[in-house]
């Protein structure tokens, strides 16, 4: 029974927690506001737009193509000129989805898309956040006032459709649908290396069916965006990737940024994925929290190229691991990680990256500790189960007076 004075202590921080989560929140509401006054243009859903309209325009093939990009963006009136961080670069599918949005004028369509972008922020917090209603409502509100959702909602960037489909995919395995949570990671495909090691962290932890699952519906979206993008598509698409690892403010918040040489990071990045996946696979008969926790929380040390936004994923692992049954002080843990990020446009990406690390030094502790306790409970269960097999033989022996073995 929780004392009356821990039940007030609790409910004050509670109250605090939740008042300053409604603070933040509301402020950051406000500077997206302040953000589309001052340049109604100035996010990444205009790129959409405008690919989605040289795809009904000119074809899907021709979405990479510059000239014409800029010229839909002249045709908008964003007075955008096409640069190294200013051009479409996702995945066609991005600019499918895009493509209904193109019978709406731009401003109308930018709202409509804000509110899928929202609904998908709330779902995933339905769906994956610890704790009941009141819980959920105050981490949902966290949750925009944390810089890479506010952030990446005022870009509109896909990054919560991405988090959605793997919340939909752990809920779908939680309840025991493991081929159609596999298919919700077919969401993967709108911004790839946010969660691209999801699928073999399920295979991993044992979970063949959604890895399955997961192969049919990516390799089905994959096959139509190399179908409609034709072999000069695919080759314009390669040619914009290429260009886009290059450039040094996209990989500001991954391992290259300490490491220096990009060949060590890509051994450091491949090196850390394989570790991720024996972590799953150490984790597999704890829960089904755990192979999305490793695959996200390692996948952003992994992957090639990182912005602020991305960092969103980190807050979804966070959420998964704190409904796994945890210690009390990973709360501590998550909340040192999320003012990290927070603070990542004051101090940079160095605290960033070592709560990241930190967190997989943490997840392997607890992969092998719990393997190790995994061993010593399984083992005097098997001698209990094995003495009752026994006793039960002797039992029957008895009774019939004929020898089990061997009858």
């Amino acid at each position: 029974m929780i004392r009356p004075s821990r039940r007030r202590a609790r409910n004050l921080a509670v109250a605090a927690g939740a008042t300053a989560a409604a603070l933040f929140a509301l402020f950051d509401l406000y500077q997206w506001a302040l953000a589309y006054a001052g340049d109604r243009f100035h996010n990444d859903f205009t790129f959409y737009y405008a690919a989605a309209r040289i795809g009904l325009g000119h074809g899907w093939s021709s979405i990479y193509d510059l000239q014409l990009q800029q010229a839909q963006l002249d045709a908008l009136g964003s007075r955008i000129t096409v640069a190294e961080l200013a051009r479409y670069i996702s995945p066609p599918p991005v600019a499918w989805l895009a493509a209904p949005f193109t019978a709406l004028p731009y401003s109308t369509a930018y709202f409509a898309w804000s509110g899928l972008l929202i609904v998908a922020l709330v779902a995933t917090c339905q769906l994956a956040a610890p704790g009941r209603s009141l819980s959920k409502i105050i981490l949902l509100a966290a949750a925009v006032g944390w810089v890479p959702v506010i952030y990446g909602l005022q870009l509109g960037q896909p990054g919560l459709l991405v988090a959605l489909g793997v919340a939909a995919s752990y809920a779908l395995l939680r309840t025991g649908r493991p081929t159609w949570a596999g298919v919700a990671l077919g969401a993967i495909v709108l911004k790839p290396q946010l969660a691209f090691l999801v699928p073999l962290a399920l295979l991993a932890g044992g979970h063949r069916r959604a890895f399955i699952g997961s192969v049919v519906a990516v390799g089905l979206i994959a096959a139509a965006s190399a179908a409609t993008l034709g072999g000069d598509g695919i080759a314009t698409y390669q040619a914009r990737l290429s260009f886009a690892a290059s450039v040094p403010v996209n990989r500001e918040l991954t391992l290259a940024s300490f490491l220096g040489d990009l060949n060590l990071t890509r051994v450091a990045q491949v090196a850390i994925g394989a570790w991720s996946l024996l972590l799953a696979f150490r984790l597999r008969r704890r829960g089904p929290e755990w192979p999305y926790v490793c695959a996200l929380a390692c996948g952003m040390l992994a992957t090639p190229y990182v912005h602020l936004d991305d960092l969103a994923m980190l807050g979804l692992a966070a959420w998964l691991c704190l409904r796994a049954r945890t210690p009390s002080w990973t709360w501590v843990y998550v909340l040192a990680g999320v003012l990290a990020v927070e603070g990542e446009p004051i101090w940079g990406p160095a605290p960033v990256i070592a709560a990241e690390v930190g967190g997989l030094v943490l997840l392997s502790v607890a992969a092998f500790k719990h393997d190790d306790r995994d061993r010593e409970h399984d083992e005097p269960e098997r001698e209990s189960d094995a003495g009752l097999r026994r006793h039960g033989e002797h039992a029957a022996e008895e009774r019939e007076g004929v020898p089990v073995r061997g009858a």
